[in-house]
C-alpha cells in the first residue's frame, strides 16, 4: 500500500509538495481552508530555480509566463519627485532567466499537474477543511480534521504530514510552537493587486517605479495582461495598521504624493480592483524545519519575505526536493527528511540574507540609502542596456525581411 500524506494548504507550497510525494510513490491528500480553489494574484518573479523545479515537477509545459518584449531605451521608468521619468534598471532586465507570471499562472500550472490529465490518479483535495489537533505516535500521525461546511470533525492516520500553509501556519502553532518564536518583523507593509489598465502615457508593459524613503509604488507591465500594482512602506506601529479598512491605511502612507499622475492613478485603481493583498512583512527564521513525521515547506518553513522575491521559486524548489528525498530513502522518512533540510537551507540561508540588501532596492530606508541605491543601479543599467541594445540589434538584423510585418 502506498504511504499516505496530508498536505495543509492548496498554495504553491502545498501542490508542489503534492506533486513530489506522488512522484516518490506517496498518496497525498490536501486540506484547504477555503472553500473553492483561488485564482489570480498578484505579479512574481520565477527564478531559474523556480523554472528548473517547473520542470522537475512535470508542469513547465503548463506555465505561461508574461516577459514583455525588450525595447531600445528598456521598458522600466523612475518617476522624480518632479515628476520627470528616467530610464531604470527593470527587475526584467538581469541576464539570469527570470520569468514574469502571476501567481495564479504558478497556481493554474500546479493545478493541472495535480489533477492530472489522464496517464495518473488525480490528487485528492478537500476543500473547506482544517487540521484541528496532530498526535503522532509510533508508526504514523493522527490529525483531527474539520470540515467548516458540516461541522463535522474526523481522525484519519497517516505517515506524514506536510504543512503548506503559509508565513502564519496553523500547523507551526500546533507541532512547533506559537507564532512569535519564528516571526521576525520587519516593520514594513505591502499591498498588492492587479490594475484594469496601464498608467496613461506609459506602453502597456511598461514598469514604473515611484520609490521616496520608507515608501515606494511600483507598477510592474506585462506581456499579455495588466499591469499590477505593489505598494510598501516601513512603519513602526504595525499592530495599528490592521486596525481600520486597509485601503484607507494605504492611503494615508502615500499621503502628500497624489500629485504625482502614477500615484493618483494607482491609488484610484486600488478602489476599483475586486480583491487586493494587504499584509504586514516578516521573516519565518526556525532552527529546523522538520519534528518527527511532521515537516514544513514554504512560507510555513522559511518565509524569506516579499523582498527577497523569492517566495515562490523557493516553494516549486522544496517541493521538488521533497520528492526527491522522499525517493532516495524510500524507507527511512528522517534520513529523507534530514537530507531535504541538508540540501536546501544553504540555499534558503543565502536568499533570507539578501532580503535585507534588496529592501533597499524595493524601499529605501532614507534619502541618503535612496541616492546611493539610485546610483548604483544607475551604473549597473548602463552596462546592462548597452547588452541588451546590441542583442536587440543583431536579433533584428538577423530576422527575416518582412518579419513582424
Amino acid at each position: 500500500m502506498p504511504k499516505r500524506a496530508l498536505v495543509v494548504g492548496l498554495g504553491i507550497a502545498g501542490m508542489s509538495a503534492a506533486i513530489g510525494l506522488r512522484q516518490a510513490g506517496w498518496t497525498p491528500v490536501i486540506v484547504e481552508r477555503a472553500a473553492e480553489r483561488r485564482t489570480g494574484g498578484y505579479f512574481i518573479f520565477m527564478f531559474p530555480e523556480g523554472v528548473q523545479a517547473a520542470a522537475d515537477l512535470g508542469i513547465a509545459e503548463h506555465l505561461h509566463t508574461r516577459n514583455p518584449e525588450w525595447r531600445p531605451g528598456g521598458n522600466s521608468w523612475s518617476v522624480d519627485r518632479w515628476g520627470r521619468r528616467k530610464p531604470v534598471l527593470g527587475l526584467l532586465d538581469a541576464p539570469s532567466g527570470l520569468a514574469a507570471v502571476l501567481r495564479g499562472d504558478i497556481e493554474a500550472a500546479l493545478w493541472q499537474g495535480i489533477t492530472g490529465d489522464g496517464t495518473e490518479d488525480a490528487v485528492e483535495v478537500r476543500f473547506a477543511t482544517t487540521p484541528v489537533e496532530i498526535t503522532e505516535g509510533a508508526g504514523g500521525v493522527q490529525v483531527l480534521l474539520e470540515d467548516a461546511g458540516t461541522g463535522k470533525r474526523y481522525r484519519e492516520d497517516f505517515e506524514l504530514v506536510v504543512g503548506a500553509d503559509g508565513m502564519r501556519s496553523s500547523v507551526r502553532r500546533m507541532v512547533f510552537g506559537p507564532d512569535e518564536d519564528y516571526l521576525a518583523n520587519w516593520k514594513a507593509m505591502i499591498c498588492a493587486f492587479q490594475m484594469k489598465e496601464q498608467v496613461p502615457s506609459y506602453e502597456p508593459g511598461d514598469s514604473i517605479i515611484v520609490s521616496r524613503p520608507k515608501r515606494a509604488m511600483w507598477v510592474f507591465g506585462l506581456a499579455d495582461h495588466a499591469p499590477c500594482a505593489w505598494l510598501t512602506y516601513r512603519t513602526e506601529d504595525i499592530p495599528d495598521r490592521f486596525a481600520g479598512p486597509s485601503v484607507e491605511q494605504v492611503r494615508a502612507a502615500f499621503s502628500g504624493l497624489e500629485d504625482d499622475p502614477v500615484v493618483r492613478h494607482v491609488l484610484a485603481s486600488l478602489d476599483q480592483a475586486p480583491d487586493h493583498v494587504f499584509d504586514s512583512i516578516h521573516q519565518v527564521k526556525m532552527p529546523r524545519w522538520s519534528k518527527g513525521r511532521v515537516v514544513l515547506v514554504g512560507d510555513a518553513a522559511w518565509c524569506m519575505n516579499t523582498y527577497s522575491a523569492m517566495g515562490s521559486s523557493s516553494s516549486l524548489r522544496g517541493g521538488a526536493a521533497l520528492g526527491a528525498a522522499l525517493r532516495e530513502h524510500p524507507g527511512d522518512l528522517a534520513t529523507a527528511l534530514d537530507t531535504w533540510e541538508a540540501g536546501l537551507r544553504p540555499y534558503i540561508t543565502r536568499q533570507r540574507r539578501s532580503a535585507r540588501i534588496k529592501q533597499q532596492r524595493f524601499v529605501p530606508s532614507s534619502r541618503p540609502a535612496e541616492v546611493l541605491v539610485s546610483a548604483v543601479l544607475e551604473l549597473i543599467r548602463k552596462v546592462v542596456h548597452r547588452r541588451l541594445a546590441a542583442e536587440y540589434t543583431a536579433a533584428t538584423a538577423a530576422a527575416p525581411a518582412g518579419a513582424g510585418r
